[in-house]
């Protein structure tokens, strides 16, 4: 295939990218559906409460309104046309007509697996499933679905609408036309595709929570307190967060579920859980989201 089919080939799959289901209203399905709307896509919004909706409708209107002071070439878009852009529901039947999914509901397998047979009733058999899961393999996922072939890794940073790439991951059945489809739609967002394989944790957090894991084991032992910690990986390394600080950015709770998803993929003790971080998640100090984890916000 010449080039200019390629580009040709990419843009009708782009034109074919207008609405995209996002699965789950918490931090990265906010900022997913955000991104969305910023880039003249709309988003069908899906959570089990309304009340965690409307968190996620005043956080996109609080990020379309300030975004783009943070970074100069983030899309200026009104609020009023943003919100048109957006449906919020709490009925997952209302993503039929959606042309992509993107899931990002709590890393439990038992929970994502209920999610996903039932997808696979409800959308057309074009459509591509992206899930967006920190540690889960895409092959035990697509595993669930009558439509392996079609379910494709995208692992989305936080905040997302900061992020140049995605980590894009392949499971063992998915096909090079659904990670062209996939990366057409990080395009739309400018974004580019960082394919990669799949194992549990994939590159960026069989390592970043590893880094977490063992930060928390030096404040449980006393070697240095969090500031600490994220001065040195910061102005040493040049990092631009520390790793407490991003797990407090990530929720503790949520690097709790993926480190124990890497220990039982894995059975390798390096990725034992810090029990300060367990009793952390058991106290309600989940970090940013709950208004204290490391630090306080």
């Amino acid at each position: 295939m010449s080039d200019e089919q390629v580009t040709a080939e990419l843009q009708q799959m782009t034109a074919e990218l207008r609405t995209i289901g996002v699965i789950g209203a918490g931090t990265m399905g906010t900022g997913i559906a955000h991104d969305l709307v910023l880039h003249g896509l709309s988003a069908v919004v899906v959570d089990v409460s309304d009340a965690v909706l409307e968190r996620a409708r005043n956080e996109i209107v609080r990020l379309v309104r300030f975004g783009s002071l943070v970074k100069a070439t983030v899309p200026k878009v009104p609020v009023s046309a943003a919100l048109e852009r957006l449906r919020f529901t709490t009925n997952l039947a209302d993503v039929a007509g959606c042309d992509f999914i993107i899931e990002n509901v709590p890393e439990v397998f038992e929970i994502k697996s209920a999610v996903y047979t039932e997808l696979d009733a409800i959308c057309r058999p074009d459509v591509c499933f992206g899930v967006n899961t920190s540690c889960i393999s895409i092959t035990r996922i697509a595993a669930v679905t009558r439509r392996p072939q079609q379910v494709v890794g995208m692992h989305f940073m936080n905040p997302v609408y900061l992020k140049e790439a995605v980590e894009v991951i392949r499971g063992f059945h998915t096909t090079d036309a659904t990670l062209t489809r996939a990366s057409a739609l990080l395009s739309v967002l400018s974004k580019s595709a960082i394919v990669v394989n799949d194992m549990p944790g994939f590159v960026a957090n069989r390592i970043s929570h590893l880094m977490m894991n063992e930060a928390a084991f030096l404040v449980q032992d006393q070697v240095a307190d969090p500031a600490a910690i994220d001065e040195i990986f910061k102005r040493c390394y040049g990092h631009v967060m520390g790793p407490l600080e991003t797990a407090d950015l990530i929720g503790l709770d949520t690097v709790v579920q993926s480190i124990d998803v890497l220990y039982e993929s894995y059975q390798d003790p390096k990725f034992r859980c810090s029990p300060l971080l367990r009793k952390m998640v058991a106290a309600g100090k989940l970090g940013r989201k709950s208004g204290e984890g490391f630090y306080k916000y």
